[in-house]
């Protein structure tokens, strides 16, 4: 599982009473395009908690992606419009996948 970040310090119990009060996690995508060949990608995953701005946790890959998503062809403009509106968006909700993946992984133990 990719990293989270913005859990640092957190115990269980603290994550899980954010998450009530409507905190969530989300992944940024952004896209790089050279020409001829064009990447879209995932971020690691960010906790934002209830008030938190997602968009602002999201801005360092809005802008790459905003500066360098377009160039390649054809998927360049295509990739980079869908990522800005993620983000803009607030970001992919991954919360259930990692809520999943936690409680597999505790099983597993």
């Amino acid at each position: 599982m990719a990293e989270i970040k913005g859990i640092e310090g957190l115990t269980t119990e603290q994550i899980n009473k954010e998450l009530q009060r409507g905190a969530k996690f989300v992944v940024f995508q952004y896209c790089i395009s050279l020409i001829v060949v064009t990447f879209k990608r995932g971020s690691d995953i960010y906790f934002i908690r209830e008030g938190e701005s997602a968009v602002g946790k999201g801005i360092g890959y809005t802008l790459l992606t905003f500066f360098v998503g377009w160039w390649g062809i054809p998927w360049g403009p295509i990739y980079t419009i869908g990522s800005l509106y993620t983000n803009l968006s607030g970001g992919k909700d991954v919360t259930q996948e990692v809520l999943n993946a936690s409680h597999q992984s505790a099983q597993h133990v």
